[in-house]
């Protein structure tokens, strides 16, 4: 193909800023921010999992203590009635004493019933320091999943920003050879990827270092300026 020392000039560049493109983009991939909040994601799902089964346990315990509050409450009056029929009972000792012996088991029964709520009370006391702690945590993923996500778009950003000034170039130089080399160009690109072009020297492809046969050496030459590698198909600069 014919080229000029301006056209081979332009699409060296052009290959360059394709490395550049592609060394950027990799750098936008690898960027550490994502793994930060690609963790972050991971560790809230656990933690929204772990702050439910808190919440269940608390709300089954508080249900433990309604209970027995409740149970306590209706032994509470069913013991101040009781002993207002003792002392309406008047000289009645058997009625008294039978009465008595009742309130004895309501007695221990509330004695029982208020050690457990002092346990259920406990219980609940370090559920809540449980889900204090959750919360907060949950609260310290979400402030370091921000600040990636915001140093991300920071670094994203530029990199996006760059990567589009390079294929702006890129663009550019092709538009500045002919047509022929600009889609010769853009074929080789998209079937082989950044590397496009190499150099013919020593009688070997300067990217698939492969030896070309004296014969096809000859073609090659006439061919020059610009032709394709016959081995890798790549674009090939002949001096």
């Amino acid at each position: 193909m014919q080229a000029t020392p301006f056209d081979i000039e332009s699409l060296l560049a052009a290959q360059q800023a394709d490395f550049d493109i592609k060394h950027m983009t990799r750098d936008l991939e690898e960027l550490p921010q994502r793994a930060t909040i690609l963790s972050c994601r991971q560790k809230r799902d656990a933690m929204k999992a772990k702050i439910a089964k808190i919440s269940a346990l608390k709300k089954e315990t508080e249900k433990k203590r309604t209970r027995a509050q409740d149970e306590d409450s209706s032994l509470e009056k069913k013991e101040n009635g009781v002993q207002a029929a003792i002392e309406a009972a008047g000289n009645d000792y058997r009625n008294a004493e039978a009465r008595t012996k009742e309130l004895d088991g309501i007695f221990r029964r509330r004695q029982a019933l208020a050690e457990q709520m002092a346990q259920i009370d406990a219980e609940l006391a370090k559920i809540g320091q449980l889900e204090e702690q959750a919360m907060s945590a949950l609260a310290d993923i979400d402030a370091t999943e921000a600040e990636a996500t915001e140093a991300f778009k920071r670094e994203g950003g530029r990199l996006k920003a760059s990567i589009a000034d390079a294929q702006q170039k890129r663009e550019s130089l092709l538009s500045q050879v002919t047509n022929e080399l600009a889609d010769a160009y853009r074929l080789t690109s998209e079937r082989m990827g950044t590397v496009v072009i190499g150099r013919f020297e020593d009688g070997r492809c300067g990217v698939c270092r492969a030896g070309i046969d004296p014969g096809r050496q000859i073609e090659l030459k006439a061919q020059a300026p610009v032709t394709f590698c016959p081995i890798c198909k790549r674009l090939l600069i002949v001096s």
